[in-house]
């Protein structure tokens, strides 16, 4: 399955919520960031992790391989009216000199990088002891809810986007990604949380993912929104109901490591 989130950048931009402010307040108040840390966010997309660190006093770089991305980024800084520079390049060739930064970021995208070359290139551009930290605010299907039927839908118009689905928010392959490119004192926290969506602002969400917007044809995410529009007023009765709120439940996990001190 080809993936472009180029594709999708204007509803990437609108609709994919951000990590929440209860993440933000977990890396501070355990010292794994702190105000004044350079940071690059490598796979930044439109900058929402990237943003969320600057408007918390760190001095914030933020890379992706797509130049739609960055413009987006760009747009929902100045909007915001957040200091963060934004460029393109890749997490496994990022153009920065070694030891640039104290602390690296990847939200919701390590999964997509060649990831033994993005280990080896963070630990490059690290500080000695910096932090890397490799995090996530995944959607999570239970049987029958919100979010069960909806990818269910997108496997319906995407047969190829199953091996996505279904799944629980936890990744420790990323612990054996860290730990082989000589990262120590791996952590990780987890914890759950409903994230509120109106039914115009989920069928966004899911126009903006990489099985439909990303991946299909502006025919095909036509045909899938107007069947997930209709899923959603027959299954939620609330969903009819434009200013309605539908409790999406996630979960955010994040790794957490130490480069080398040498």
């Amino acid at each position: 399955m080809d993936v472009n989130f180029g594709l999708t950048a204007d509803d990437y931009a609108k609709y994919r919520a951000g990590f929440p402010d209860a993440f933000f307040d977990r890396v501070f108040a355990d010292g794994f960031v702190k105000g004044d840390a350079s940071l690059l966010d490598i796979g930044t997309g439109t900058g929402t992790l990237a943003r969320g660190f600057a408007s918390r006093g760190c001095r914030v770089t933020g890379i992706d391989r797509s130049d739609r991305m960055i413009e987006q980024a760009k747009e929902l800084s100045r909007q915001q009216g957040v200091d963060v520079e934004f460029r393109v390049a890749t997490a496994e060739e990022t153009g920065f000199p070694d030891s640039t930064f104290d602390i690296v970021t990847a939200g919701q995208c390590w999964h997509w990088f060649d990831r033994p070359k993005a280990a080896q290139e963070v630990k490059r551009i690290l500080k000695p002891n910096g932090t890397i930290i490799i995090a996530h605010f995944d959607w999570i299907p239970l049987a029958e809810n919100i979010v069960d039927l909806t990818e269910k839908l997108v496997i319906k118009f995407n047969p190829g986007w199953e091996k996505f689905a279904g799944g629980f928010g936890l990744y420790p392959q990323w612990l054996r990604d860290l730990g082989e490119a000589g990262f120590t004192n791996i952590v990780t926290f987890s914890f759950d949380m409903d994230a509120p969506y109106t039914p115009g602002a989920w069928r966004g969400r899911i126009r903006a993912s990489s099985g439909v917007g990303a991946s299909l044809s502006p025919q095909e995410v036509t045909m899938f929104d107007s069947e997930l529009r209709q899923l959603l007023e027959e299954r939620f009765q609330a969903a009819a109901e434009s200013d309605a709120v539908l409790p999406v439940p996630h979960r955010v996990f994040a790794v957490i490591a130490q480069s080398p001190s040498e």
